[in-house]
């Protein structure tokens, strides 16, 4: 027997759809690279989505089909999202940050056919254009005077927003994010409709980033990372402002946030450092924030003090790209009145509770279930709806054979819910949110003339969470030093990769089976600081 209920697919389109319907004069603030601004409101979203939807359409494209972007925070590259969805296709955002090897292999290995971007990115269009198979429609967002690109609202302009969306089931994809979190190649992690949906659906709740029509939200956090943590979605699911910036300047942020009276914001660490450099060099504050979320990267004690102590509400959020990326939220317990300023902090300082629709398990290296005790730690497990089954176009489900998703995380949990996480088990290396693979760093430096054997451990930096430090075992008899080493990485990785220090040892540790042994070059190197660092 079924229930008498109507059937409502969860689809994303019924997002947007609502925020037009119910909030549509709720704006959408773009302050641009050149200083310049525009306004919107969630009827115009609509409208430019439907318009994108039609002229992606009349370029061929059809159900799943993939439309990249390389593009920062503004309203144009929301429409994107909704008008590529919205015409059944998949919006794949590309981080510009990654070495441009990987950015070859993810639109190809995407398939993407169409890519919108930033005119400050044209000069990575420029260099790859011919190495990317698929990609056969360019369109820049914010085309300079008198450049030859198709130009985002010249497109736009050439169609009506007589455009009904595109049906289907709740478990097609509408969404394409690719880890760098691994070894190897990058992989794919391919949303759902319905995942999306609830996943934005449980973000709004007071205890995740307290959303409603009231909030004012400035997201820091890039569009190209994590799903900009599923705040696009969530925003319109809440009819909230949005107030974006193109730009990652102090000054603007604050401005921005003050002007337009913004109660919610959203970034990793080392946003909220440079902020704080510019509050303590100007005497400016934000005046109106009232919950700040930090993820990415675990969030310093000093700095969540410094934020509550503002009048803010600090959210630690715990989770990746195969979560959505929400999978804990370090907020407010239940006993939050009773407690003093140093003990909120110590709630705060941990990951936090799951939402509903998001259940946690430690396990030790034998898969034996650990208790929720507080000490004992193990490898951190994940499942619910919006948790990854499989990567994109991977013959095997990524989860143990119980169903549950390795995190590569070691974390223990409290009693009373809240997750901590004590160690990583993979050996990336987290820098200001992002990862860095020690394994292809150590890699690079051993294809060096010279090297025999290289071992990359993230050390912690001040500003940036983490950052590389490489110890080199030379050839016997080979002269290299440190500028030969960075030279020859440029030429193999990301700059942002390149190692802080780079110091030459005579001997690395190994385990039995002959791997580098990671745990002991953290302790031999515990004491060690980046200097000037």
């Amino acid at each position: 027997m079924l229930g008498g209920m109507q059937d409502f697919k969860l689809r994303v389109m019924h997002m947007l759809d609502h925020a037009a319907n119910e909030h549509g004069d709720r704006e959408i603030v773009t302050y641009w690279a050149d200083g310049s601004e525009t306004r919107t409101n969630w009827a115009g979203i609509s409208r430019d989505a439907r318009r994108l939807a039609k002229a992606l359409t009349d370029m061929g494209l059809k159900k799943g089909d993939r439309v990249a972007t390389l593009g920062m925070n503004h309203s144009r590259h929301l429409v994107s999202w909704y008008g590529a969805i919205g015409m059944g296709g998949v919006i794949h955002t590309i981080n510009p940050r990654l070495f441009e090897d990987q950015l070859v292999y993810i639109a190809n290995h995407a398939e993407d056919q169409v890519l919108l971007y930033d005119a400050a990115f044209q000069p990575i269009i420029d260099k790859l254009k011919d190495q990317w198979t698929s990609i056969k429609h360019y369109i820049c967002y914010d085309p300079p005077e008198g450049s030859d690109a198709q130009g985002f609202e010249d497109l736009l302009d050439r169609y009506d927003d007589d455009f009904a969306w595109v049906d289907g089931d709740e478990r097609e994809p509408c969404m394409l994010c690719y880890t760098s979190g691994t070894t190897g190649n990058p992989k794919g992690v391919l949303y759902e409709h319905r995942s999306t949906t609830i996943h934005a659906m449980a973000e709004i709740q007071p205890a995740i980033f307290d959303l409603s029509t009231t909030s004012v939200a400035l997201p820091v956090v890039p569009m190209f990372h994590a799903a900009a943590w599923g705040l696009p979605f969530a925003g319109a699911l809440a009819g909230l402002k949005f107030v974006y910036a193109a730009v990652n300047d102090p000054a603007v942020l604050t401005m921005l946030m003050n002007r337009e009276k913004v109660t919610h914001s959203a970034g990793v660490p080392t946003v909220w450092l440079a902020m704080f450099q510019h509050m303590d060099a100007s005497g400016e504050a934000p005046e109106y924030l009232k919950v700040v979320t930090i993820g990415g990267s675990a969030a310093p004690r000093a700095m969540i003090e410094r934020i509550m102590k503002m009048g803010a509400r600090v959210n630690h959020a715990w989770g990746m790209t195969e979560t959505s990326p929400i999978g804990t939220m370090g907020s407010p317990s239940p006993d939050w009145g009773d407690l003093s300023f140093d003990e909120q902090v110590d709630v705060v300082v941990k990951q936090g509770r799951v939402p509903f629709g998001v259940e946690l398990r430690v396990v030790d290296d034998e898969g034996v279930l650990q208790p929720r005790d507080g000490e004992s730690s193990g490898r951190l497990q994940i499942r619910g709806p919006w948790v990854i089954k499989r990567y994109f176009k991977a013959e095997e489900d990524a989860l143990t054979k119980d169903g549950w998703f390795d995190t590569g995380d070691v974390a223990v949990i409290h009693p009373d819910g809240v997750m901590q996480i004590t160690d990583r088990a993979k050996d990336v290396i987290k820098s200001g949110g992002e990862w860095i693979s020690s394994v292809d760093l150590e890699n690079a430096a051993v294809g060096m003339e010279g090297v025999a054997e290289a071992a990359a451990i993230g050390m912690p930096h001040p500003k940036w969470d983490e950052r590389p430090l490489l110890l080199i075992v030379k050839n016997e008899g080979a002269e290299v030093s440190k500028g030969d080493v960075i030279t020859h990485l440029t030429d193999h990785v990301a700059k942002w990769w390149l190692p802080d220090e780079v110091l030459f040892v005579d001997d690395l540790p190994h385990t039995a089976t002959g791997k580098l042994l990671k745990t002991e070059l953290r302790e031999r190197y515990k004491d060690f600081s980046f200097s000037g660092g």
